[in-house]
């Protein structure tokens, strides 16, 4: 259901909700997400692990697990063998999907040391900046479809200004949801440029949680 605006403008309906919902699925999982190998590949990671029918939290949780297991490379995700990724994925309460999963990591790691020399700023620039050439170089990964690449994309633009303002369905889904500019650019107007990459997760955050959107509605009101 959509929530009407009220009295409430736009831009102040965007500051509420950054103050409320504007951390990044990447700071949950606690990614210093930065033009840098290291942080971009623990991206991809994660959009991997975002990308199953599993509860968000569920992803992040056993992101952190990789993570603090030291497997923050494609080096170290390749090393790691695949019952190390296993059980790093359980602790993580990964269950459901941690085998084929394990599988997909160590695959993705390997391509991503072959391809890209573990640097997926390559993949950035042979894409020259073009979202649709970088959808679909990201989804020769094993396990990013187009929902993994826009997860990666939508989280990637607040290290990537050239791909800003990037915003997949979900983000216009919450963005509809909250009476706000249902198309990026509209949405690009509310916030600093900086900021673009939070307002697009706290707004899948809404698409995700259907009371939120009244939340933030009622409070932008006052």
């Amino acid at each position: 259901m959509r929530v009407p605006g009220g009295v409430a403008d736009d831009r102040t309906t965007a500051r509420v909700l950054l103050e409320r919902q504007g951390r990044t699925y990447a700071q949950d999982a606690g990614i210093r997400l930065a033009d840098r190998p290291g942080p971009l590949y623990q991206l991809l990671v994660l959009a991997t692990l975002l990308s199953t029918r599993i509860r968000a939290s569920v992803a992040v949780a056993a992101a952190r697990e990789l993570f603090a297991a030291g497997y923050r490379t494609p080096q170290a995700m390749e090393a790691a063998g695949w019952q190390a990724r296993v059980d790093a994925l359980g602790r993580g309460h990964y269950r459901r999907y941690d085998e084929r999963t394990a599988t997909m990591l160590g695959t993705g790691a390997q391509l991503c040391l072959v391809r890209w020399h573990g640097d997926l700023r390559r993949l950035h620039r042979e894409a020259d900046g073009s979202p649709a050439a970088l959808r679909r170089l990201l989804t020769e990964f094993p396990g990013i479809g187009p929902t993994g690449a826009d997860i990666f994309l939508r989280e990637a633009q607040s290290a990537w200004p050239d791909v800003r303002p990037y915003a997949d369905r979900r983000t216009l889904a919450g963005a509809q949801r909250l009476g706000l500019p249902a198309d990026p650019r509209g949405l690009a107007r509310l916030v600093d440029g900086a900021e673009f990459g939070r307002l697009a997760s706290a707004l899948v955050r809404v698409t995700l949680d259907e009371d939120s959107a009244g939340e933030i509605a009622r409070a932008a009101a006052r």
